[in-house]
């Protein structure tokens, strides 16, 4: 469908997102995101709210003997290794 001012027919700004679960009535695969104003609503209940502008902060990781920083600042100087041969068993 073509307007009768020939002008071009943007794409819709509004996309559904697969597998979202509205937070109000548990309703899967029924928000929609407007990516002009990055709304997000319900369009089975109606529910609205703006898209987090932050990602969420990790939690810091716990502190183990292999993560600590001064664990991987020391330098373990390299040994050679002396492989021995098994002796003979005597008494055969």
């Amino acid at each position: 469908m073509i307007p009768e001012d020939n002008t071009p027919i943007s794409p819709p700004s509004r996309r559904f997102i697969a597998g979202a679960v509205c937070p109000r009535c548990s309703a899967m695969d029924t928000i929609v995101v407007d990516r002009d104003t990055d709304l997000r609503e319900c369009v089975a209940c109606g529910f609205s709210d703006p898209r987090p502008k932050d990602k969420p902060v990790a939690p810091p990781e716990p502190v183990t003997r292999v993560s600590r920083a001064a664990a991987r600042r020391v330098e373990t100087a390299a040994e050679a290794v002396r492989i021995l041969e098994p002796s003979p068993k005597r008494g055969k």
